[in-house]
């Protein structure tokens, strides 16, 4: 996965399209209330505008089907971007034709281009050619610095990168994510540990399959735990279990148990009458009564999973151990976040809710790498090879 990188181009007097992921969160009267994103892409923004080139960037913003959608226009994000940059940018109302061709500025000028949210365009989901080729004729250059959309075959991240011959390169944030998990998955430290949790054990059976051939401890935690528990013969009450997966739990532990890897399920619960955030809840080993679910590890499972973590030099982590955004039920995934932010072993967090959830208890800046993208970090961890990243020139 060694891929031209935009320190390798000469961007001088260049315009460089760049695609970025600045699907930031927004309330209800259109602010930012995470800018995150935004500034995950500076460092090759920036990198664009001191080498005397002219950032392009495109990303999308929200789910507008294919239409345009006022509240999903990127207005505020331009604002933000332009104070975080602290050189002009020119937001443009369209994405691409031949208004926005005119609008772009001449060679030398310090400022940066935003382009209209790219999902306004019914053709960028659908990784459509000639979508790819407007947005071509606005670059001479093309960097894609968005992990999080790398796992999508749309325009703005496949189409497009064929009409860069030789000149597709990745921004700082993407080659860092590619070199973080080609280190993990090719050349891991060892002991290697992998943390999942999360709700639902289909999204996560393709990681465990691949985790199985490199890792030497699985530890699992999240609603998920229930249908592995279910399958051995353990009552679970009303925790969440999938009927449909407990055949693929099975294999996976049949598997484990192959490859000679330590598998470890929750041995004690917090559990809940109801999925509330100030439910009445208490602690339990083993079995879950009839009409409780679990909601968090327990004391014990927690001692247990600390203990597997103790001198690991890899651990992979992604999916809570509980429901951390409430608080009664959010000491699990603390207690192992914290663990894995104390050691001083190569830590990576799989974006998404691990993510979120690093970032609620402060501790984001101890782990060695937090990921920008869920789904993206996902499939890279199955060993997929994500289309966005497969696009870009070799090095």
């Amino acid at each position: 996965m060694n891929k031209l990188s935009v320190s390798d181009l000469d961007l001088k007097g260049k315009r460089v399209l760049t695609r970025v992921d600045f699907n930031v969160p927004l309330d209800k009267s259109g602010a930012i209330t995470d800018d995150l994103r935004i500034r995950r892409a500076l460092p090759t923004v920036q990198h664009i505008l001191d080498e005397g080139g002219t950032p392009v960037l495109m990303s999308h913003l929200g789910r507008p089907k294919g239409k345009v959608v006022d509240e999903m226009r990127l207005d505020p994000v331009a604002r933000r971007l332009e104070e975080l940059l602290g050189v002009p940018v020119l937001k443009l109302d369209e994405t691409v034709g031949e208004a926005v061709e005119q609008a772009l500025p001449a060679g030398g000028e310090k400022k940066a281009v935003l382009l209209e949210n790219l999902r306004f365009d019914p053709g960028e989901t659908k990784n459509d050619a000639a979508l790819a080729k407007a947005l071509a004729r606005l670059g001479d250059l093309y960097v894609n610095d968005a992990f999080g959309t790398a796992h999508r075959a749309h325009a703005s991240v496949e189409a497009v990168t064929s009409l860069f011959e030789g000149a597709a390169a990745a921004g700082f944030l993407m080659a860092r994510e590619i070199e973080v998990f080609a280190r993990v998955l090719g050349d891991p430290a060892r002991p290697m540990a992998a943390v999942l949790g999360g709700a639902k054990v289909a999204d996560k059976i393709p990681v465990i399959e691949k985790m199985l051939e490199l890792v030497d401890k699985v530890v699992i935690g999240g609603a998920m735990a229930y249908t592995f528990l279910e399958t051995m013969g353990q009552s679970v009450g009303a925790s969440r279990v999938e009927k449909e997966s407990l055949g693929l739990a099975e294999a996976a532990l049949a598997r484990a148990a192959e490859k000679g890897v330590d598998f470890l399920l929750p041995l004690d619960h917090v559990t809940a009458r109801a999925f509330e955030e100030d439910a009445e809840w208490q602690t339990v080993s083993g079995s879950i009564s009839d009409g409780w679910m679990g909601l968090d590890i327990g004391p014990a499972t927690i001692d247990l999973y600390l203990e597997a973590l103790v001198g690991a030099g890899t651990v992979i982590w992604n999916g809570p151990m509980g429901v951390f955004e409430w608080e009664s039920f959010a000491t699990g995934t603390r207690a192992v976040a914290e663990a894995i932010a104390a050691s001083d072993c190569f830590s990576v967090v799989g974006g998404g809710d691990s993510a979120a959830a690093v970032k609620r208890f402060g501790l984001s800046d101890r782990f060695s790498h937090v990921s920008t993208g869920g789904g993206a970090s996902l499939e890279m961890m199955e060993g997929k090879v994500l289309p966005g990243i497969a696009a870009l020139t070799d090095a």
